[in-house]
């Protein structure tokens, strides 16, 4: 019985101390942060602006406020677009932002007045988003203007260091039905794709009528609708990229490498996905084919290889570059 309760007395105060060290932390970190007398007054400043004066568009919805406004865009249901993603987007950032702490503290600070510049091209965008009731413009003033404070309390360096994560911000913006312009392209590209592997890679009895896929007969027939466009798994993919890059690769250009690989990969994706509904329906009958299209399972199969080929590049480039950082290390030595 003194056994249980020693190892239960020892549990509750591993429990305490992880608790005290990440209070602890969170203490630490806010000492270490320099012009926080600076920057946080002028950043509830700056966010009370697109609070109180951030939206002119009523007709769409009753409020003065840009951040209500961006609320409703991402959780209001769309035919044509997913803006989910927004709402986790500031907590993604900010986890990225606590992830590279010690790294943030550790940059030469400054006070950078040049800062103010971005604060007041931010501060223009706003104005033109505002009178031509176009709040997309007025989100990115407002972030660059949020990033022109960091600049103005922290200096370059920081700029630097946070750069890419302030890069998720741009997964803020609501697109809507602006991205038709980019999924029905991509929607007749995964069309021609299935049609292409499922006919001399399968020898399945599919072609393609528009962004339909159907067999001669007429016996089948599925939509590469929006959802099936690759656009939500496109996004998906990106955002991974952008916090695998951060987070494991060093260098701006392997890290742009990584996050334009997100476009092929999301259309191969896809691409399988829709070929397993086709494989499904040409062996059994469209009754399967439903099944797979329909499941939650099946659904997530898009991310599968783009996953696996994320993982694949990303490694490649780390390897890469632990290559060359022990190239480097005799030369060093020497020197």
């Amino acid at each position: 019985m003194s056994d249980v309760k020693s190892v239960g007395n020892d549990l509750a105060g591993a429990a305490l101390a992880h608790d005290y060290s990440f209070s602890d932390d969170v203490r630490s970190f806010w000492r270490r942060l320099p012009n926080k007398a600076l920057f946080f007054p002028l950043l509830l400043a700056w966010m009370a602006l697109f609070q109180f004066l951030g939206n002119s568009t009523f007709g769409y919805i009753d409020t003065g406020s840009l951040f209500n406004w961006m609320f409703n865009a991402y959780t209001t249901e769309s035919p044509v677009a997913d803006d989910g993603h927004g709402v986790i987007m500031p907590f993604l950032v900010l986890g990225l932002l606590w992830w590279k702490r010690d790294k943030l503290v550790a940059q030469p600070v400054r006070t950078w007045w040049p800062g103010l510049l971005l604060v007041f091209v931010a501060t223009i965008l706003h104005i033109l988003g505002y009178v031509l009731q176009q709040p997309r413009i007025s989100i990115i003033g407002f972030f660059g203007g949020v990033y022109g404070l960091m600049g103005l309390a922290w200096g370059p360096a920081f700029l630097r260091a946070t750069f890419f994560p302030f890069v998720l911000f741009a997964f803020m913006v609501p697109l809507g039905s602006l991205t038709e312009k980019v999924t029905f392209p991509l929607r007749l590209l995964v069309t021609n794709l299935v049609v292409l592997i499922g006919q001399f890679g399968m020898g399945a009895d599919v072609v393609a009528e528009g962004t339909q896929l159907v067999n001669s007969s007429m016996q089948y027939q599925y939509e590469v609708a929006v959802p099936c466009s690759g656009m939500r798994s496109l996004i998906a993919i990106a955002l991974i990229a952008i916090v695998y890059s951060y987070v494991a690769i060093r260098g701006f250009w392997p890290r742009v490498a990584l996050l334009a690989a997100a476009v092929p990969l999301a259309v191969i994706g896809n691409t399988f996905r829709m070929l397993l509904i086709i494989l499904a329906s040409f062996s059994v009958g469209q009754s399967w084919g439903n099944i797979v299209h329909k499941d939650t399972f099946f659904s997530m199969t898009p991310y599968v290889p783009a996953i696996f080929g994320l993982i694949w590049l990303g490694g490649k480039l780390e390897k890469r570059q632990g290559a060359a950082a022990k190239a480097k290390e005799p030369k060093e030595a020497i020197a």
